[in-house]
C-alpha cells in the first residue's frame, strides 16, 4: 500500500454512532458541532471515520482544532464501535478517510482493487492478556487449553494473537477456545460475572477493566511477546486509510491532514492530562481513564517506507 504526505485546517461537525456487530449498526447518540470556518482559502472537508477507542484517541487535537476553526480544512468526524460498519463507509464514500485496523485497511485494498491507500500507522501494539482469580499463566504456552474472552474478531486481535500463538507451536482454532463479543463492554460483561476468567483487550480498555474488576490482572504484553519472535517487523494496531479517487482529488487537503494528525498525536502524548478531557469530549472514554491509559496506547504517526517495512506482513 502506497503512502501519502501530512498537515493543517478547520471546522469540525461530529457524528458518532455505536455499533454492537458488524451487522448492525445502532445510533446512540448524534451530536453535531459545527464552528463556521471563516477561512476563506478552505482546502475543502474531510469526512473523517473513526473506531470507539485507541484508533480515534490521535484524532481528538486535530478534530478541536477543526472544531476552533483554527485549520485550513472542515472535518465531518463519524465514530462506530465496529470496524465492518466503518470499513465499508469509506469505500462507499460516506467517510473519504478512516482510522481502522491494520489488517482491515489491508483486506479492503485487495478486495476493492486497490481503491484504498495507507497513509499512516497510528497505533502501535496495545494488546494485553489478562487474568481473573486464578494465577496460572506466565507464558504465552500456558495460554493452551483456556478459553480467552476477547473481541476483534477478524481484525488485528485476532491476527495478532493468532500469530504469537503459532510462533509458540499453538493454534488458535484449536489449543485455545476463543469466546469472541462484539464490543470491549460486552467482554468487561462477561469477566464481571465470572469467577476465573482469562480476556484479551487493547488500551484503553485494559484500563477501563482493571477499575471495574477486581484482581484483573495483566498476565502478558502482546507487543513485547510479538517482539520476543524475533520476526523484526512492528505489532501495528490501525492505520489511516484514505480512499484513492478523494486522494488523487485533494493531495494537498490529504497532505495538510496528515501533517495536522502527526501534530495532534505529538501534543497528546506530551499533554495527557488536557488530552484526556479531549478523548471524552469525543464520547471515546472518561477523562480519568484516557488519563491513565494514554501512555500506554502506543499512539504514533509513522508514514513512508518505515511504514511500508512495518506493515508487510499484514
Amino acid at each position: 500500500m502506497a503512502c501519502a504526505l501530512l498537515a493543517l485546517s478547520g471546522c469540525a461537525k461530529t457524528n458518532v454512532n455505536e455499533s454492537t456487530s458488524g451487522a448492525e449498526s445502532t445510533a446512540v447518540e448524534s451530536t453535531q458541532t459545527s464552528t463556521a470556518g471563516a477561512n476563506e482559502e478552505s482546502l475543502g472537508t474531510i469526512k473523517l471515520g473513526g473506531l470507539k477507542g485507541p484508533t480515534s484517541i490521535g484524532l481528538v487535537k486535530l478534530i478541536d482544532d477543526a472544531n476552533k476553526g483554527s485549520l485550513a480544512y472542515s472535518v465531518d468526524f463519524d465514530m462506530e464501535t465496529a470496524p465492518d460498519v466503518m470499513a465499508p463507509k469509506l469505500l462507499n464514500g460516506e467517510v473519504d478517510i478512516a482510522a481502522l485496523p491494520v489488517n482491515m485497511g489491508s483486506v479492503l485494498f485487495n478486495n476493492s482493487d486497490g481503491k484504498v491507500t495507507m497513509l499512516d500507522i497510528s497505533t502501535l501494539g496495545i494488546l494485553y492478556i489478562l487474568e481473573k482469580g486464578d494465577q496460572s499463566i506466565k507464558s504465552v504456552e500456558d495460554l493452551k487449553g483456556k478459553t480467552i474472552i476477547a473481541h476483534g474478531q477478524g481484525a488485528t486481535p485476532e491476527y495478532s494473537l493468532s500469530y504469537i500463538l503459532s510462533g509458540h507451536g499453538l493454534d488458535i482454532n484449536t489449543d485455545v477456545t476463543m469466546d469472541w463479543k462484539s464490543s470491549a463492554d460486552e467482554v468487561l460483561a462477561a469477566v464481571e460475572n465470572a469467577d476465573n476468567a482469562v480476556v484479551m483487550l487493547p488500551q484503553p480498555f485494559v484500563t477501563v477493566a482493571q477499575t471495574k474488576v477486581q484482581n484483573l490482572n495483566t498476565v502478558l504484553d502482546l507487543t513485547k511477546e510479538w517482539d520476543a519472535l524475533g520476526t523484526g517487523g512492528k505489532l501495528v494496531t490501525a492505520g489511516l486509510f484514505v480512499r484513492n479517487d478523494f486522494l488523487e482529488s485533494n493531495k494537498e487537503l490529504v497532505d495538510e491532514f496528515i501533517a495536522n494528525y502527526t501534530d495532534s498525536v505529538k501534543w497528546i502524548n506530551e499533554n495527557v492530562e488536557e488530552a484526556s478531557k479531549l478523548v471524552e469530549a469525543n464520547d471515546i472514554i472518561k477523562a480519568p481513564i484516557a488519563a491513565k491509559a494514554i501512555p500506554y496506547c502506543n499512539l504514533v504517526s509513522i508514514t513512508g517506507d518505515e511504514m511500508k517495512s512495518a506493515t508487510e506482513d499484514y
